[in-house]
């Protein structure tokens, strides 16, 4: 059982300043923090070991395809899928999503006058690619929308599963009101009535224990940056059948058997999906980023200090006049805040309290319907923790905004 200081000490940059404070880094959704494993195996293989994998059999292409290859497997256990195949790596949740939207349409399962299901709450990533796959097909979108409190009701899910919705697309976690959706019962009452279900795991993955199996869902989408990986790689989890029925979402090297001017054929799975030069030093980094994270998730003394930390934020946030949080009464929530103050304007605030060593996040977070339909507005300000901050760091922030928000009204 692992305790914050030992936690912390794996993680270099939480050691530093900013403007001669010690730094809060409360903008963990947007990217988490790296550990020592991942930093020393990028620089490893960066290195030494710093070759094209797939393409030759020198030693320096057999250890970086070897290190790829374990990422994989990493990802594989980690996500508890049946076989590796289903694993396709790619550049992050966006460029996932995006595969699945685009290849969903290519292979004819949307069509014109087709509706593709997502809640209100969505991030862009889940929203503008199944917008560009209906303007090419002639389908649409359909939106849920989410109850005052952020969850998802599930009579009204079922009740918006009419004949013409042939996908689901809903977030594990909204990155904005922090609000866990009942992914598992929405992949079954989803697939009671033969429509496949897309989740985007980008929040869900990082305080969750996450088994595609269980939950039953047809694709999961993560990216690494989000949970202690380096940026420049995600996640594609996919359901066997549904990958070996669609096409490639691009064409290149590494994803074929064997091409000639008259026919391609393309490579098996999960190569098909893996056009190209890979992001293979990143990839092989997934494998020390999740063993962290899999050994925090089964950490008891980790889920109590977590729960510490989001009954101290919930509380320093409560403590401060006009702060109006997103999702707060949902029953099930990680520690991740949304909110709005009144008479303050976000940007204002984020730059201001940046100014006493507390990184937030302002603006739409990439999830600019929601925003507007919370605050009439465009921006909203957001803290998001990980088991790396304490409750002292949430004691920092609460009077670092305490006095911004007095100089602002000011």
């Amino acid at each position: 059982m692992r305790k914050v200081d030992e936690i912390r000490a794996l993680f270099p940059i939480l050691d530093r300043k900013v403007e001669g404070k010690d730094l809060v880094y409360f903008d963990n959704a947007a990217t988490s923090q790296r550990p020592r494993s991942v930093l020393d195996l990028q620089q490893e293989l960066c290195s030494r070991s710093n070759a094209n994998i797939h393409r030759a059999v020198h030693t320096l292409s057999m250890e970086a395809t070897e290190a790829y290859e374990k990422g994989r497997d990493a990802v594989r256990d980690f996500l508890g899928a049946e076989s590796r195949e289903e694993i396709i790596l790619t550049s992050g949740t966006t460029a996932s999503i995006n595969l699945v939207a685009h290849c969903f349409a290519a292979a004819g399962f949307l069509k014109n006058g087709d509706k593709v299901l997502l809640s209100a709450a969505e991030h862009h990533s889940n929203i503008v690619p199944w917008q560009i796959a209906c303007q090419a097909t002639g389908a649409g979108l359909k939106v849920l929308e989410v109850e005052p409190d952020g969850t998802i009701d599930l009579q009204k899910f079922s009740d918006s599963l009419t004949d013409d919705v042939k996908m689901v697309a809903v977030a594990h976690v909204s990155n904005i009101l922090g609000v866990v959706n009942p992914v598992k019962q929405m992949v079954a009452v989803a697939h009671s009535k033969g429509i496949p279900v897309l989740v985007d795991g980008a929040q869900g993955v990082t305080h969750l224990k996450v088994d595609v199996t269980d939950i039953d869902c047809d694709f999961y989408a993560f990216s690494g940056h989000k949970i202690y990986a380096p940026t420049g790689i995600g996640v594609l989890y996919g359901k066997k059948e549904w990958l070996e029925k669609l096409p490639p979402y691009m064409g290149g090297g590494d994803m074929v058997e064997s091409v000639s001017f008259e026919k391609t054929v393309y490579a098996d799975l999960p190569l098909k999906f893996e056009a190209g030069t890979a992001n293979y030093v990143a990839a092989a980094c997934l494998r020390p980023a999740l063993e962290i994270a899999g050994e925090l998730a089964s950490d008891a003394a980790v889920a109590t200090h977590e729960k510490e930390l989001m009954a101290a934020m919930e509380s320093a946030l409560g403590s401060i006049n006009g702060v109006k949080v997103a999702g707060i009464d949902a029953p099930e929530r990680i520690p991740l805040y949304s909110f709005t103050i009144e008479g303050v304007h976000p940007l204002d605030a984020a730059m201001l309290i940046d100014k006493m060593g507390v990184a937030l996040r302002s603006g739409h977070m990439c999830a600019e319907p929601i925003v507007r339909r919370l605050t009439g507005g465009s921006s909203m300000l957001r803290a998001s923790l990980m088991p790396y901050n304490t409750v002292g760091e949430v004691e920092v922030f609460a009077r670092a905004l305490a006095r911004v928000v007095i100089m602002l009204r000011q």
